[in-house]
This record gives C-alpha cells, structure tokens and sequence, in this order.
C-alpha cells in the first residue's frame, strides 16, 4: 500500500470450472502397493495449456532416509516448476527426488510435493510409479496408511520439542491441493518433517550472526541457543528463512540485507511460550520490515490464486501504514490496482465510515485497505484485540476473495467477507514479491510507518477450501501459544 495514498489458477480449460464461484474442481488418481508404496496423484487446477498437480507418497515398506519417484506421462505434459524436491525430466520420463528437509519416510509415514506443468492435448494422470525402484502397484493391506488429503491437524506438544501430530500448516495445506511456496516463523516449524533453521539474529558485540534452528525436528523453535549467543550484548533478527524449499528467505529491508533505508527488528523485544516451549516474536516497530522478491521461486504472478495466513497480536499495532504479510512489488513502488495481495492488520481506516477501532484484518491490494468487497465498510469486520489472533486472505485472482480471523488460542474462524474483489480488482495484477512488516512502495526509499508482531505464516499457490482454513485454525490452537 501506498504511503502516499494509502492502499493498501483459475482459468478455464477442459477442467471442470465452476463459474460463479471461480473455483476448479480436482480429479485424483490413486495406485497403490502394499510391498511398499502408495501414491496419490492430485489434478488440483487445470487451464487451457497449464495445470498444478499434488503427490503423496505412502512407504508401506522399511523406513527410507532418501526418496526417488518415477513416472512417465502419456500425453506430452512437462512440468515447469516443482516444490518441496527437485525434478528432471527427458522426454516423457520424469525422476522428482526429495528436498534436504523430507528425504525421510517412515514405515506407514508420508510426504507431499506439488509442481505445475502444461499440457497440451489432454492431461490424463500417469498409470504407474516407482519409488526408489520398487513399482508402486498392488492393493494396500489393512494395516497400512493412506495417503489421504485430509486437513485435520492436531499439534499438541511434547517435552522434547516435537508436535505430536504429522500434520502441521503446510502439511494441511499440500493434503488440501495448496501447498506452501513460502512458510515463516521464529517460533515452530510448520512442516512436521522441516529440521532446519527458522531465523538468523546477529549480534552487536562482533556482528557475528547465527541460524536459530528448532528443538527437534518439526518442532519449536531453540530460543536458549539465541539466548547464548545474545547474552550480554544485543541481537536483531536479520533472515527469516522460508521453510517451504523455496528459497523465499525474508531478509530486512536496510543496508546489509535487501537494501532500503529500514532496519531489521530486536531478537528479544518479545519473548513467548508456544507448547510449552520459550521463543521470540518478529516484534515490527516503525523503521523495521522484512522483503523478498518471490517472482521467480513459486510465489502466484498475475490472476493466479493465492492464500495467506499469519499469526499476529492485537496488542502491538498502530495505524501506520502498513503491517502487512504477502504478495507485493518487486520495483517496491506503487504500481497500480492488484498488484498486491497481502493481509493488513492494524487500525487503518483508510477509506473511513468504519465501526469501532480496530484492529481489523483487511486485504492490501494497493490502492487501498480493504475491508471487504469495496471501499464502503464492510458490517461483517469486527476487531481482533486478543494477544495472539489468526488473520487469513485468499483470493483467487479473478472474482472473489476471503477475509477471516480468529482467536488464536481457542476458538474457531470469522468469517468478515466472502464474495466478490472490489471493482477495478479483477483480474489481479500480483507481482510475486513477498512483504512483511510494510506496504508495498516501502522501503527503498522511505521507512515503515507501521508496528505489529509476526509469529508465523504462510503464502499458498491456490484457493484454500474452507476445510483448510478451518484445519489451520485448528493447528494454530494447538501449538499453544502463551
């Protein structure tokens, strides 16, 4: 969103479209093997030339460290890009193999990928896998696991730092057919099998930096390693990194990171209990915010849907503009209606007539703050001002986003808008940088007016189904948070 004015995969093809709700329904393909795999193959969104597509892996068999999934498709389909693993392919035969953070699967244990592709004739899904060399063919037997897209979570915690369920946020979004291309926080994995590291602070005293990891894989962050490395000087958290494989680490907008005149946030402003574990928040003051253009690592361009959720307080924010997480400009400038795509969350009233004062979840889709399908006030917002509270957005790029937030301790969603994008909104115009912290045109030439916390999010390539959200919420509650 402009501080100068304040601002703030659907298409047609031979899948089956609902029009007046722009939604694309999926066809899935299962085959199975009980000697050691199964595999579920998703058609997610499909349009004339293109279409997204989610794997799951079942290994019935003997625990694997490292994985290797074959296929050949029969109609000519390539992929074009391909999350949580990598991919080649020759000809018609692809080899997708596992990212560093999921090579491991236990016996009954399961992992996703997502990828896009194009097609040009017909998209049928392929006949037969092969994972680590064993045919993925055969009926399942009554003890094994299916690789189900479920989106139920439970995320309890145990002494040892883990979430006790196999489904944490990005876990339910990829079994939802929207898997994450970016995922953040300082405070807990958001995949159960992510073990690797959730920020960098840097130190004062010599500007040595180090990567704050988790307790134990999928599980919460290891705030005592910051505070050794922090004891007797002062940090700041200079990285989030993004857990989704996509390389979409959030770097702060100033000298040393992704350039701007901000700076990045204190490590230890805020600290907090989630699953009974100590961590820190991303604790944003006016001159902090964080920046990463996404473009070309899996963030939605263009009219593509997207979903966003993130984890905030009610307690620590203002009206400046704009505590914002999501899809913005990669030139940092204002540059027209649709270019952004990011949830607010403050106690902006930019287009006025609003009822109370905030804080409320609105959509930045620059040009203005929206708290629903127009600039008029929208009678279903209402404020959020518990400590720790849940903001979604989603929008699928053409006709109709969602506005949603909850409690984030207990409770269930909110939903403050379900309907059409405001006129002149359609179709979007995202550009596929990621924000967090600020509006759009800040910060390479200006500071951030706005204050907020972060505790975690994502950003999705789809439309969530109000199952997912609900799932998220679910998993939310269950981390905890303290």
């Amino acid at each position: 969103m402009s501080l100068l004015r304040h601002r703030s995969w659907l298409a047609g093809g031979s899948a089956a479209v609902l029009a007046a709700a722009g939604l694309t329904l999926a066809s899935t393909t299962t085959a199975q093997a009980a000697a050691g795999c199964q595999v579920s193959y998703t058609v997610s969104s499909q349009w004339q030339g293109g279409f997204g597509a989610n794997v799951t892996i079942t290994n019935l068999g003997s625990p694997i460290s490292a994985w290797s999934l074959g296929w050949s498709f029969t109609t000519g389909q390539a992929i074009t890009q391909l999350w949580n693993g990598s991919y080649t392919q020759t000809g018609t035969n692809v080899t997708v193999t596992n990212a560093s953070y999921d090579g491991a699967i236990p016996t009954n244990g399961t992992t996703t990928f997502g990828f896009n592709g194009s097609w040009t004739t017909a998209n049928p899904a392929p006949a037969q896998f092969t994972l680590n060399g064993t045919t993925c063919t055969g009926a399942v037997t009554a003890t094994s696991a299916s690789a189900s897209a479920s989106a139920s979570a439970s995320a309890s915690a145990s002494p040892t730092g883990t979430a006790s369920s196999s489904k944490l946020p990005c876990d339910i979004y990829a079994a939802g057919g929207t898997p994450c291309v970016a995922a953040h926080s300082t405070v807990r994995a958001l995949y159960a099998a992510y073990s690797g590291s959730l920020y960098q602070v840097r130190r004062s005293s010599d500007n040595t930096t180090k990567d704050i990891g988790v307790l134990a894989t999928g599980g919460y962050a290891n705030a005592a390693a910051q505070d050794a490395f922090c004891a007797n000087t002062s940090c700041v958290i200079t990285i989030v990194y993004d857990q989704s494989g996509h390389g979409n680490n959030m770097t702060y907008q100033g000298s040393g990171g992704a350039g701007g005149e901000d700076t990045a946030a204190t490590a230890t402003t805020e600290s907090l209990s989630a699953g009974g574990h100590k961590a820190y928040s991303l604790y944003i003051k006016p001159g902090n915010s964080y920046w990463h253009n996404g473009s070309s690592s899996g963030i939605p361009t263009g009219s593509s849907p997207q979903g966003i959720y993130m984890v905030t307080s009610g307690t620590h924010v203002n009206s400046g503009c704009c505590f914002d997480y999501g899809n913005s400009e990669t030139d940092r400038s204002a540059d027209g209606a649709g270019a952004m795509d990011a949830i607010y969350f403050g106690t902006s009233c930019w287009f006025g007539g609003c009822s109370g004062t905030g804080p409320w979840v609105q959509a930045d889709l620059e040009y203005g703050l929206f708290p629903g399908g127009s600039s008029s006030w929208n009678p279903g917002q209402r404020a959020f001002t518990s400590k720790f509270v849940t903001a979604m957005l989603k929008n699928n790029g053409s006709t109709q986003m969602a506005l949603k937030g909850a409690n984030a301790q207990s409770g269930t969603l909110s939903t403050l808008w379900n309907g059409s994008l405001p006129p002149g909104y359609d179709p979007m115009k995202q550009q596929g940088a990621i924000i967090l912290g600020s509006g759009g045109d800040c910060c390479a030439r200006n500071t951030n007016q706005s204050q907020g916390t972060f505790y975690e999010g994502a950003i999705v390539a789809g439309y969530p189904s109000d199952a997912t959200d609900s799932a998220i919420q679910a998993s939310i509650v269950a981390a905890g948070y303290q």
